[in-house]
C-alpha cells in the first residue's frame, strides 16, 4: 500500500469518529450582526466518500428551518393581498379542509403556520406521489386531532406545510419551488432550493451528505448530479412534472423540511430579519410583517399544547412558546419546558431543524442585534443538553464549540 493510499485511509478513519466517538461527522457556525458576518467556524467533512471538508458556503438540506423560509414566501403573498391569514384556506385549496369532530370550525392560514390547525402527521406528510392529491392523507382520521379545535391546541405537525404550499400555488399559480425562488432565494441572492430544483451547478458540486451518528450516509450523496427526480415519483415510477396542478400536491418540494442552503445564506435570511425586512438595500418583508413574525400565537401554559415532537421519542420539551413558523426561547419554565438553548435566559426567536441526522439552528436576538445559524450532520437527535431539552450539539451549535 503506498504512503499516499495509507494516509487517506487514515484521514477516513479519523472523519468517522475514531478519534472523538460520539462528535458530529461535521459542523458550521457562522454569527453575524445587522451589517454582516462576525465569526465563522468549520470542521469535519462534507462528503466523507470524497474526502471534501465542509465549508461555510455549502448547503444541506436544512430540516425544519425551512418552515421559517416557506413563511417568508407565504408573508410576500399575505402583504400583496394574494393571501388572508385569517380567511378560511377551504376556499383557497379549493376543498373543504375540516376536523371531523368540529367541522363547523374554519381553518386558517394562521393556524396552519402556528401548528394550531388540529392536524396531526399520524396519516403521514411527505408521501403523496406526483399526480396524486394531498386529500389521500386529509381524509384520513388519524390525520385529525379530535379532542382539540382549530385554533386552541398547539401540536408540531409536518403536513401543515403542505398545505400552505398548496394555498401559495393556488394564490399565484405557480409552482411552489419556483415561486419561492421568485418571492424569496433570488431578491435574497441565495444559491439555494428546495428539493434541489433550481440550484446551481455548484451548489450541487457542495451538496453537505447528511449522516446518521453512526456516520452511514442518509440523504444527498449525490456525487455532484443533480437527483434523477426532485419529487415523489408517481406511483407508475415516472416523473413528468408537466402533471404538477397547482394546488393539488403541496408535498412535492418538502416545504416543511426540503430547502437546501448553506449555513451562509442561512445568516443572511437573520440578517433581513434583524434589519426588519431588508437585506443589503433589498427590501423583503415589510417592518409591519417581520414585528408579526416576533410576535407569538402560542403559548404553553401547562396543558393547552404538546412540547415535544411526537415522531421523536428521545428528544422533546423545548416548543414552549410558537409563532408563524417562529420558535421563542426562554419562554419556558425551566422545568418541564426547557426552551433555553444558549443558557442565558435572552429571548430570541428563529427556528431549529433535525431530519436525517443534521441538527440546525437560526436565531436571532432583536434586542442585541445579533443572531448564529448553524449545523452538524452525524449528530445524535436527542434532548442531551445541559441547560435545555435540545441536544448538547445543539447547545454547541448555538454557543460555540
Amino acid at each position: 500500500m503506498s504512503l499516499l493510499i495509507r494516509f487517506a485511509t487514515l484521514a477516513l478513519l479519523l472523519a468517522v469518529g475514531c478519534a472523538h466517538a460520539g462528535d458530529p461527522v461535521a459542523r458550521v457556525r457562522v454569527s453575524f450582526d445587522r451589517h454582516g458576518e462576525t465569526s465563522v467556524h468549520t470542521e469535519g467533512l462534507a462528503d466523507i466518500g470524497a474526502q471534501r471538508a465542509l465549508s461555510a458556503d455549502d448547503p444541506a438540506r436544512i430540516a425544519s428551518i425551512s418552515k421559517l423560509v416557506t413563511t417568508i414566501g407565504a408573508m410576500r403573498l399575505v402583504e400583496a393581498g394574494q393571501l388572508n391569514l385569517d380567511a378560511d384556506v377551504s376556499g383557497l385549496l379549493g376543498f373543504s379542509l375540516r376536523n371531523p369532530a368540529f367541522p363547523q370550525v374554519p381553518i386558517t392560514l394562521r393556524m396552519l403556520l402556528s401548528h394550531t390547525s388540529s392536524l396531526t402527521d399520524r396519516a403521514g406528510y411527505w408521501n403523496v406521489p406526483l399526480g396524486d392529491d394531498i386529500r389521500i392523507l386529509t381524509i384520513q382520521p388519524e390525520a385529525w386531532d379530535s379532542q382539540h379545535p382549530p385554533g386552541t391546541f398547539f401540536r408540531y405537525t409536518n403536513l401543515n406545510f403542505p398545505l400552505v404550499a398548496q394555498t401559495m400555488e393556488r394564490a399565484s399559480g405557480e409552482r411552489f419551488d419556483r415561486l419561492m425562488r421568485r418571492l424569496v432565494l433570488f431578491p435574497m441572492q441565495l444559491d439555494a432550493c428546495f428539493n434541489w430544483s433550481g440550484c446551481s451547478q455548484a451548489a450541487l458540486a457542495r451538496a453537505v451528505v447528511l449522516y446518521d451518528e453512526k456516520s452511514a450516509p442518509q440523504k444527498d450523496d449525490l456525487h455532484g448530479k443533480a437527483p434523477a427526480c426532485a419529487v415523489i415519483a408517481a406511483r407508475d415510477g415516472s416523473c413528468n412534472l408537466s402533471r404538477w396542478r397547482p394546488g393539488e400536491n403541496g408535498t412535492l418540494f418538502s416545504p416543511q423540511g426540503g430547502l437546501r442552503i448553506s449555513a451562509r445564506d442561512l445568516a443572511r435570511i437573520g440578517r433581513m430579519l434583524l434589519n426588519d425586512g431588508e437585506l443589503d438595500g433589498v427590501r423583503i418583508l415589510q417592518p409591519t410583517s417581520v414585528a408579526l413574525l416576533a410576535t407569538p400565537v402560542w403559548q404553553y401554559n401547562g396543558n393547552n399544547g404538546v412540547i415535544g415532537e411526537e415522531d421523536e421519542p428521545n428528544r422533546g420539551g423545548f416548543f414552549c412558546a410558537y409563532g408563524l413558523a417562529v420558535q421563542y426561547l426562554a419562554r419556558g419554565d425551566g422545568k418541564q419546558c426547557r426552551d433555553d438553548l444558549f443558557g442565558d435566559g435572552r429571548p430570541r426567536i428563529g427556528h431549529s431543524g433535525n431530519a436525517y441526522g443534521l441538527l440546525s439552528g437560526l436565531w436571532i436576538d432583536r434586542a442585541a442585534g445579533t443572531g448564529v445559524a448553524y449545523f452538524s450532520t452525524g449528530a445524535a437527535n436527542d434532548s442531551s443538553g445541559t441547560h435545555s431539552n435540545f441536544s448538547a450539539t445543539e447547545e454547541q451549535g448555538a454557543a460555540g464549540w
